[in-house]
């Protein structure tokens, strides 16, 4: 199993009337300081460096851009110096927005911080949110297409040595020699981050790349799991553990009061409303970048904010055309929830947000309290989805620096222990101790699922809400 962890870096001093009202994407840099934008920049590099002498095997990056969400705008250049300060752990990037920028240029950067570092870069690739696309003046339309062709440069430009001419559609390049070339070969790793996308499940079940999913609810999670596990099937192999990996909010303190004060905190960045934040949805889903049941689904629940869903979700088939539905329909809903109710009101709506905590702990959006009490809900999630990567998403929103370093060490001291020992018991392994895709299908070609509902059933009729 790999363990990692990963935070959003956000400015932690952003105008937080103007971001209820209007937004994180877009709200103007006046507001920007740099003597604090430097403070945090060197906190949050330092924190990675305590990972490390705690004894994760990762530690992820991502980027956004125009947002005091996430301050890694060009998240490259903070592994670069990552490469540089550490010594052992994974550089994981989940991931380079592929559709906003210059391949080759990208290309040549993360070879260089993959040979710095002694091959210890994870590259991944994302489509980039929505409003990225206004970000950097990309067609909506065509982000996919961006996506896979500057995928497949990249993978061409680190293993067919140079000099060469490229013509594709989207890009061209009359001289390709990249100087230098990716330590790990043929090329680093991939892991492929989403929010529910079929469309990228079913790519990354065909590129045989490990999915992660960022702290997305567990049913449409084990759901789209299964789309990847018929997909691999339909392509004659049977997925793993190593196939899949998750991102989990944890918060730990030394009283369930403190770690509950932590994960309120929490809810203006991450995985509690305050993703639903990240932009308007004008912004966030603009035209020609979602895929047809997303944009179904966005039909339907912006027209009428009060509709709800009258069936049982996640009852067809993995590849049924209702199960697919389901998962781009969770998708939508975890970005955007919140805006179908907000408000006029600044204050009554942050009363609002802060009064979704309780159903945010309760679906395990935030897993929050002692180590006694975190281990069990942990337990839960892993029976459940069987990740071989788990990765501990935390310290988005007001939280002090004492508090954070407390938490990742309470972590490491009595939480990481016990997640390495279910692990082992579960046979959980990562895409650093299976090759995805190399194991052999079984059962006349049938597959085996990785992940099941029922341990969350069970803890729900448990610990009824």
């Amino acid at each position: 199993m790999h363990l990692a962890y990963f935070t959003e870096r956000p400015y932690r001093y952003g105008p937080n009337d103007h971001i209820i009202e209007k937004g994180f994407f877009g709200t103007p840099n006046t507001f920007f300081d740099p003597e604090k934008g430097h403070e945090l920049y060197h906190e949050y590099l330092d924190e990675k460096v305590l990972c490390e002498e705690l004894g994760f095997d990762g530690v992820a990056l991502n980027e956004h851009h125009f947002t005091p969400f996430t301050m890694g705008a060009v998240m490259d250049v903070e592994a670069s110096i990552l490469a540089r300060i550490t010594k052992k752990v994974k550089i994981i990037l989940i991931g380079n927005p592929l559709p906003l920028g210059n391949p080759l240029r990208l290309a040549e950067e993360l070879a260089m911080i993959d040979v710095i570092s002694k091959g210890r870069l994870v590259a991944g690739w994302v489509r980039g949110a929505g409003s990225e696309q206004f970000a950097h003046n990309a067609n909506p339309a065509y982000n996919r297409e961006y996506f896979n062709e500057a995928h497949d440069f990249i993978v061409k430009a680190w293993t067919q040595p140079g000099p060469w001419r490229y013509e594709g559609r989207h890009f061209h390049y009359r001289f390709v020699d990249p100087w230098p070339v990716p330590m790990q070969k043929p090329h680093p790793p991939m892991w492929i981050p989403g929010l529910l996308s079929p469309e990228t499940a079913l790519w990354c079940a065909e590129k045989r790349y490990p999915y992660i999913a960022l702290a997305t609810f567990l049913e449409p999670t084990v759901e789209l799991w299964n789309i990847y596990r018929d997909r691999a099937a339909e392509l004659g192999y049977q997925v793993g553990s190593e196939n899949f990996g998750y991102m989990q909010k944890v918060y730990v303190a030394d009283s369930e009061e403190k770690a509950l004060e932590i994960a309120k905190f929490d809810m203006f960045g991450g995985a509690g409303s305050g993703y639903s934040l990240f932009a308007q949805p004008a912004y966030n889903f603009p035209p020609g970048y979602n895929s047809k049941l997303a944009t179904r689904r966005m039909a339907t629940q912006f027209t009428d904010p009060n509709k709800k869903r009258t069936s049982s979700p996640f009852q067809g088939g993995a590849q049924s055309e209702s199960a697919r539905a389901d998962v781009s329909a969770a998708q939508v809903d975890h970005r955007s929830r919140f805006w179908q109710e907000a408000k006029v009101d600044v204050n009554e709506t942050r009363k609002a947000i802060y009064a979704q905590l309780p159903d945010v702990l309760n679906s395990f959006g935030i897993i929050c309290g002692t180590p006694k009490t975190v281990i069990p809900k942990i337990r839960v999630v892993l029976d459940t989805l069987r990740p071989g990567t788990f990765i501990l998403w935390q310290n988005d929103g007001p939280i002090t620096r004492k508090d954070r370093e407390n938490n990742l060490k309470l972590i490491a001291k009595d939480v990481m222990p016990a997640i390495r020992d279910m692990g082992k018991e579960l046979g959980l392994q990562s895409a650093y101790e299976v090759k995805p895709g190399s194991r052999a299908l079984a059962h006349a070609g049938k597959p085996d699922s990785v992940g099941s509902l029922e341990p969350w059933k069970a803890w729900r009729e448990a610990h009824p809400y």
